[in-house]
């Protein structure tokens, strides 16, 4: 049998991925707009917050300052020189353990030297450099001691050096030597503008071994340097005064008396004029217990400056951000695969929302929700107010029109439908389900034609923007209901023409977009007079169609419009707005049009006003409470185009 072996899919998205949820992101994205967030905040809290199942930007971030939290609550610094000490301690126990034996003067004078050494242990390095040891196990502690510097100094510099050079031979030594000059000579070349392509792929070809980056050029060579000699020194600057000092004579000792140290010094000083950017002035704190060497401790600084730069990245607050600029690699090595699916969901779900055209850019340069994100809004506000209605016991009309004239489109049949059955399709569906075979009906085969309501209906509906309505939370409502309705008309109900009024201290008529995306703003004033006459002057300019008012408000009228164009705000209302604004009532009702007032909240003194516009319009007065005001609107519209 042929085997298999299946692993981790690498190469792109992942093709088994659940697709972006559109519809949960849009959703989300409304609900923050109509609450009176910009389309770009809006986008930003939902990429902070994430969608159900997915998490977000907030998540990964928490994760990220965990982990840096944690590196510095676990660890210190000060490891190599905790290891010196224990070697010098054990080189010195053992060399005295040869020698107390020993009679003669010679064994006194070496122990009198050994008792003279300095307390400090750098120092005490230094002076053992020419000792002669009796102890071939006090020589090996020595020399381990020189080795471990060399090892923990090339480890800072050049990643995962001290795993390659376990055991270091004297030719080991040379190569190391032989690769420190080169690069010098190359990077001082560099700097001077003198440096060849072909320069560096000899570089390459010779010292490859020890830059497991495999950097392309030059500049990639030196960004690795530089990021990791900045990262040793950040480390140094996080020592204590007397640490920095030990391990600064220390570093002189690497390898014997090779000069490798004083070619890292070096080194760190082309680097440093190379890439002034770097951070080489930071530092950390350490408090933790489990001790690090040199080149851990520079792994820790690299892995606490990747953590800041990563935090950068999903804090987004940059201009021009997005979620494509955040370092997947990065992020990966830092919290694990799983936060990489997490960060890429998120970038497919910030492209798809702009490449699936519900995201745009206005004149002035800031996102909009487009047409077909309203759309879908409204498709959404819409279903809602259905399913309000079906739960109050009423069917949802899915007609295109009441009259019964064929438009010339089907759709499959629904339950509840009563338009007729387009012959044709239904059979046409019938065979290409059953193939070759015997032909049957079934249920999903059948296509209803569509038809259409010929008479046209002129709607207003005028919504209060007073400050009273953000306060008491019906300003979404009231934003879901306009949505719901708009996108009722525009999809069932084309030839109708519906015009939404906003009235706060003035009215003005606004589209859909421009009510979805309104901030509420505090403003003194409920300005029904200015509603009325920019719904009269709809009314008017649609004579052949059935005038339909609809108003939502919470507090009666405090406004009205002077011949000058002028608002006049009084509280509590003075008789003169009083008249005016029953005034355009009458000239409404002598239009034809029947006003339906949908009253919010329990004002009495709101109560008795409507109650006198629906006696006076012959319209009605409806108390819906929040949640039921789409579903009150929707259905006294429809139920306005059945009695036509």
């Amino acid at each position: 049998m042929t085997g298999y072996r299946y692993g981790r899919y690498v190469d792109g998205p992942d093709p088994l991925a659940p697709p972006t949820d559109l519809r949960a992101a849009m959703d989300e994205l409304g609900r923050e707009v109509m609450e009176g967030a910009s389309p770009e905040s809006a986008l930003r809290e939902l990429l902070r917050r994430g969608l159900p199942g997915q998490r977000g930007l907030d998540d990964l971030t928490s994760r990220l300052w965990q982990r840096r939290a944690s590196i510095q609550r676990r660890h210190r610094l000060d490891g190599t020189l905790q290891e010196i000490r224990r070697l010098l301690d054990q080189a010195l126990d053992a060399e005295r353990t040869a020698l107390f034996p020993d009679p003669d003067d010679e064994a006194r004078f070496r122990e009198a030297q050994l008792d003279a050494l300095p307390q400090g242990t750098a120092a005490a390095v230094r002076e053992l450099a020419e000792y002669d040891w009796r102890s071939p196990q006090a020589r090996e502690s020595y020399e381990q001691i020189q080795n471990l510097l060399g090892k923990e100094l090339l480890d800072q510099r050049f990643q995962g050096m001290k795993q390659a050079m376990e055991n270091v031979s004297p030719q080991d030594v040379e190569r190391i030597k032989d690769m420190l000059d080169d690069l010098n000579q190359l990077l001082a070349a560099h700097a001077q503008g003198q440096d060849t392509p072909e320069q560096f792929r000899d570089f390459m070809r010779k010292h490859g071994e020890f830059f497991p980056e495999n950097p392309r050029n030059v500049e990639e060579l030196i960004d690795a340097l530089a990021a990791r000699s900045a990262a040793a020194q950040r480390m140094m600057n996080s020592m204590t005064e007397q640490q920095r000092q030990e391990l600064s004579a220390l570093s002189q000792q690497a390898f014997g008396n090779s000069g490798i140290g004083r070619q890292l010094s070096t080194l760190d000083s082309l680097l440093r004029a190379l890439r002034p950017g770097e951070d080489w002035t930071g530092s950390a704190r350490f408090r933790g217990n489990q001790p690090l060497g040199l080149g851990e401790g520079a792994q820790a600084m690299a892995d606490l400056a990747e953590l800041d730069a990563l935090a950068e990245q999903l804090a987004q607050s940059y201009p021009g951000a997005r979620l494509e600029d955040i370092d997947l690699e990065a992020l990966v090595r830092q919290l694990g695969d799983e936060a990489g699916v997490d960060a890429r969901r998120l970038a497919e779900l910030e492209r798809e929302l702009r490449q699936q055209n519900l995201l745009e850019r206005a004149p002035d340069g800031s996102l909009r929700l487009t047409p077909k994100a309203l759309r879908r809004l409204g498709e959404t506000a819409l279903r809602g107010v259905i399913d309000s209605v079906r739960a109050q016991g009423q069917r949802d009309n899915t007609r295109a029109g009441a009259a019964g004239e064929l438009i010339g489109s089907t759709r499959p049949w629904q339950f509840g439908d009563t338009e007729p059955w387009n012959v044709p399709r239904t059979v046409t569906n019938a065979v290409l389900r059953g193939g070759t075979g015997e032909i049957s009906l079934d249920v999903v085969d059948v296509e209803i034609s569509e038809t259409e309501q010929r008479s046209r209906a002129a709607v207003a509906l005028c919504v209060d923007t007073s400050w009273s309505m953000v306060q008491d939370g019906r300003w979404v409502p009231m934003k879901r209901t306009a949505l719901a309705l708009h996108h009722l008309v525009r999809t069932r109900f084309r030839t109708d023409a519906l015009q939404l009024i906003t009235f706060g201290r003035h009215a003005e008529t606004v589209d859909i977009g421009q009510l979805t995306a309104l901030e509420g703003v505090w403003e003194q004033g409920t300005n029904l007079h200015h509603a009325l006459l920019l719904a009269s002057r709809h009314v008017r300019r649609h004579p052949d169609a059935q005038p339909v008012v609809l108003v939502v408000t919470d507090g009666e009228p405090t406004a009205h419009l002077e011949a000058d164009g002028e608002a006049e705000f009084y509280y509590p209302p003075q008789p003169r707005t009083l008249a005016k604004t029953i005034a355009e009532v009458d000239g409404l009702a002598r239009l034809g049009a029947a006003i339906t007032v949908f009253k919010l909240g329990d004002d009495p003194r709101l109560a008795r006003f409507v109650d006198v516009v629906a006696r006076r319009s012959g319209g009605r007065v409806v108390a819906p409470g929040e949640d039921g005001l789409g579903a009150a609107v929707v259905s006294d519209y429809l139920k306005s185009r059945r009695r036509r």
